[in-house]
């Protein structure tokens, strides 16, 4: 049963209680399952930005000029940051909670660090609820930082509104590389550290990606635009919030708004579905089948799992 006095404090703006909260729905338990189903109700308002990139692109540094920019127009702004876990502990060390500390102490912003727990697509089902959860909260711009792995982050396209790509100049080949990935899902390309050697032949080269794509490669007919930043000296930051409400805008006026919404929704049917499969699969190679509960289990995922157990003997 969920103690309403903490949903109340959380709803009421009180960081402790809303930290509380967004651990209890992290880790799903029962009562923070009782509050994502609360949150969600009220949830359907935020827009959402992923921000994904190259490691060494400046992601840090970019978010905590977007932060500032949003709080100064007004807005509340909920971050979620995905950083990567251990393949042995699924811990992580959660160094980006230190790049941002000094934006925790601004009024209206809330930071959450998650680790990845190893899901390859750059976000997780955590990253989603919890999503859902500061949208609930009241906060009207959500920001998602992914893991930073380059073309394995494509998942973000799908659980966001807008999504920012981070490149920086002197990545010739790195581009190229990156044609086949996360250069196919940006809905606005972040050229930073604009001030660098190469800085016009990397935008030129980003220019000729966007355009050698037809109209109708691009899923929502958005055409992608290119900002220039040097984020370090917050430089090109309000152009780029500018750009980023031009898209939220585009996404309403479109009726794509609320679709996004949805399809983030499924989103986190789809990744439970495929965590609790993979504690099954784990369980029955660590040989622990028969202490799954049966009746928990649907008849053609117990097949599966009868098979697996033939196979390994």
């Amino acid at each position: 049963m969920l103690n309403s006095n903490i949903l109340e404090k959380a709803l009421s703006g009180n960081e402790l209680a809303i930290a509380k909260l967004l651990t209890k729905i992290e880790y799903m338990t029962e009562e923070g399952i009782i509050a994502l189903d609360a949150l969600m109700k009220r949830s359907g308002n935020a827009h959402v930005i992923g921000i994904t990139g190259i490691p060494g692109s400046g992601k840090s540094t970019l978010i905590g000029g977007i932060i500032q920019e949003y709080v100064s127009r007004g807005h509340r702004v909920g971050v979620i940051v995905i950083d990567p876990s251990s393949p042995y502990t699924m811990g992580s060390f959660m160094g980006n909670r230190l790049r941002f500390q000094d934006k925790t102490l601004l009024k209206n912003v809330f930071i959450r660090s998650i680790a990845s727990r190893g899901y390859l697509g750059g976000v997780s089902a955590e990253a989603i609820m919890l999503t859902e959860a500061l949208d609930g909260l009241g906060y009207d711009r959500i920001i998602i930082e992914t893991v930073g792995a380059g073309q394995t982050d494509t998942e973000i396209e799908k659980i966001v509104h807008t999504v920012l790509v981070l490149v920086i100049p002197g990545a010739g080949d790195d581009i190229q590389a990156l044609k086949a990935g996360i250069m196919e899902i940006g809905d606005i390309y972040v050229l930073n550290k604009y001030d660098r050697p190469e800085a016009e032949l990397t935008y030129n080269i980003l220019k000729s990606i966007i355009n050698d794509n037809t109209e109708s490669a691009y899923e929502d007919k958005w055409k992608p635009t290119i900002v220039k930043t040097i984020a370090i000296k917050s430089e090109g930051i309000p152009e780029l919030v500018d750009k980023i409400e031009e898209h939220r805008n585009y996404l309403v006026q479109k009726d794509l708004f609320k679709k996004r919404i949805l399809d983030r929704r499924a989103k986190i049917v789809e990744l439970i579905v495929r965590r609790k499969l993979e504690e099954l699969v784990t369980n029955v190679i660590k040989d622990k089948y028969d202490l799954i509960t049966s009746e928990n289990i649907p008849e053609s995922i117990k097949k599966v799992m009868d098979t697996i157990k033939e196979l390994l003997r």
